[in-house]
């Protein structure tokens, strides 16, 4: 790997002076707020890092800021953009502007609301819908305000405003509180329900380790009908939640590694690679349940994985 470059700028003037600034990375790797997204961005760098002699930096934010910020030329790449859930966002600047590209290989991925095993049978709550029923809700309520509490995802999240208009289509937005926060909070208040045997329902998706660490229970609902499922984008201007609805369940979520058009002129082999990289769910299953549950360090286990996985790391050079 390339140590990052310096460059001296020396002033001839009655006193010398001189400085040294830092230029930016070759790539930079847009990393949002959840486990599977955080894996892929470490395995990316030390891919591009160990075949191409790249310098790659990891920079943290939102989805949009992500976005905006592969629009504008300071982030290159984003590791695991979700449709439909950043739907908004591919028809701004994929579509649209035609800055920035998804590529054809995908992971799948799978969105609903769980209950755990235990709070399934102790208030036999099995549908979505019953959420909206007072007496169900009152099960969930922690606070003792006679509303229950449901996590509904983190700020930033493609999926969270999606969510909101999912309570409202459903009714249960005004039995329940829709709890928006971190991700590492929320599943605290999971394990935490499960050891005391409290009932608890929350936002949960695959590829996630959640799954392997506790029972859960996926509440049905109406299959998936795209004539029902009508997203307005969320804005400042009011409106958007009240023009939406989505009263039936996701669709089977894709999972697109992007990146900035500019990239092909700037770094060609590390825009190349990246339309190659295919990583399957059962894969990023098991990057989250490494990271998350057996606590390692992301870097760390990053190298041991493109090291332990070279036939897989080689094909997205090829």
């Amino acid at each position: 790997m390339k140590s990052r470059k310096l460059v001296a700028f020396c002033c001839a003037a009655a006193i010398s002076t001189c400085s040294s600034v830092a230029f930016a990375a070759d790539v930079v790797i847009g990393v949002p707020n959840w486990p599977s997204v955080k894996a892929t961005a470490h395995v990316l760098k030390v891919a591009m890092e160990n075949k191409l002699g790249l310098e790659v930096e990891l920079k943290d934010g939102s989805n949009k800021a992500v976005f905006d910020a592969m629009d504008a030329g300071s982030i290159h790449v984003h590791p695991e953009a979700w449709l439909p859930n950043l739907d908004h966002l591919k028809r701004q600047y994929v579509d649209g502007k035609k800055s920035i590209k998804m590529t054809a290989n995908a992971a799948t991925g799978t969105q609903g609301m769980c209950v755990t095993k235990g709070t399934a049978e102790r208030t036999g709550i099995t549908d979505i819908k019953q959420l909206r029923e007072p007496e169900m809700a009152k099960k969930f309520d922690t606070d003792g305000d006679g509303k229950g509490e449901v996590w509904i995802g983190a700020d930033g999240w493609g999926s969270t405003p999606i969510e909101q208009i999912r309570a409202r289509s459903y009714g249960y937005d005004k039995t329940m509180t829709l709890k928006i926060m971190e991700e590492a909070a929320a599943l605290d208040q999971v394990n935490s329900a499960v050891k005391e045997k409290k009932d608890i329902v929350f936002f949960c998706y695959t590829p996630h380790y959640m799954f392997a660490v506790n029972e859960l229970v996926v509440l049905k609902e109406p299959a998936y009908d795209a004539n029902k499922w009508v997203i307005v984008p969320p804005s400042p201007t009011p409106g958007w939640l009240e023009k939406s609805s989505a009263g039936v369940a996701w669709n089977t979520a894709s999972l697109h590694v992007s990146y900035a058009v500019a990239l092909e002129q700037a770094q060609p082999k590390a825009a190349a690679m990246l339309s190659k990289v295919k990583l399957d769910t059962e894969t990023l299953t098991k990057m989250t349940y490494a990271l998350e549950v057996e606590k390692q360090e992301p870097a760390a286990f990053a190298a041991k994985w493109v090291e332990d996985n070279k036939a897989t790391v080689d094909s997205w050079f090829q």
